[in-house]
């Protein structure tokens, strides 16, 4: 059985494949994708597979985008962070769908879905979904209760200057200069954030808009972000997430 992945973050995309593998070793990985757009042009040049996984959030955009550009032939398991309002959308449409961090069990429920029902969603399911997801009032996080030096603290949302992953730990550095861990990958931080404030730019780094000082311009496309508290930390953002980022900044 081949499959396709359609996911921006390596990390990720390197776990699901993983994850396959180490239960159906007979599924054979063709590519993976990390746009919309080399998405759209591989399944427009190859024969589609027997399955599809699809992150709904891509660097550029919705993946659901791909529907309005080629028909897809293959039956598609979506993959997402935690948000109640798509997973809701997802099940009125039977559309099959693996909430991260995907779990073995959920992967095989999943597989077992659409590989014995070969159940495709349409452009039509596709449009449902989103007509779903944008009449949902979606309620984004303004708080957060964490562990600090063996006590709670109850951290505000408008005093996180940037969120950074290092070494595999997530952290928030705030406004007064306090570093805490904080107990969420960048994925699932990225869908319980307000998107009018934070984006993330790279694989490391979600960014408050106050926390901005400069935008300079980067070799191949890309950019360098000036903190306004941390002025020599390097973040960079990436020539595929440089479009989004613009239309972000100009809101």
């Amino acid at each position: 059985m081949n499959y396709l992945i359609i996911e921006d973050e390596r990390y990720n995309a390197d776990l699901l494949k993983g994850l396959v593998e180490k239960h159906h070793n007979t599924m054979h990985l063709l590519a993976i994708l990390p746009s919309i757009q080399e998405s759209v042009d591989w399944l427009n040049t190859h024969q589609h597979p027997d399955v599809i996984f699809m992150d709904i959030r891509l660097a550029d955009g919705l993946s659901f985008e791909i529907y309005n550009q080629v028909h897809i032939q293959s039956p598609v398991i979506f993959t997402t962070a935690y948000d109640e309002y798509a997973l809701q959308a997802f099940k009125v449409y039977g559309a099959a769908y693996l909430l991260k961090p995907i779990v073995p069990e959920e992967l095989e429920e999943a597989l077992k879905k659409v590989t014995e029902f070969r159940s495709l969603t349409s452009t039509e399911d596709v449009t449902g979904i989103l007509a779903m997801l944008r009449t949902q009032h979606k309620k984004y996080k303004t708080r957060f209760l964490l562990h600090y030096r063996e006590n709670y603290k109850v951290i505000a949302v408008k005093d996180i200057d940037y969120i950074f992953l290092e070494y595999k730990t997530v952290y928030f550095k705030l406004l007064d200069g306090t570093v805490i861990v904080v107990p969420y990958s960048l994925e699932e931080l990225e869908e319980q954030l307000d998107p009018h404030y934070f984006f993330r730019v790279n694989r490391q780094f979600i960014l408050n808009i106050n926390s901005i000082e400069s935008i300079q311009k980067y070799f191949n496309e890309k950019a360098k972000v000036i903190l306004k508290r941390d002025r020599e930390k390097k973040v960079m953002v990436s020539r595929i997430k440089m479009p989004h980022f613009k239309l972000w900044l100009d809101r």
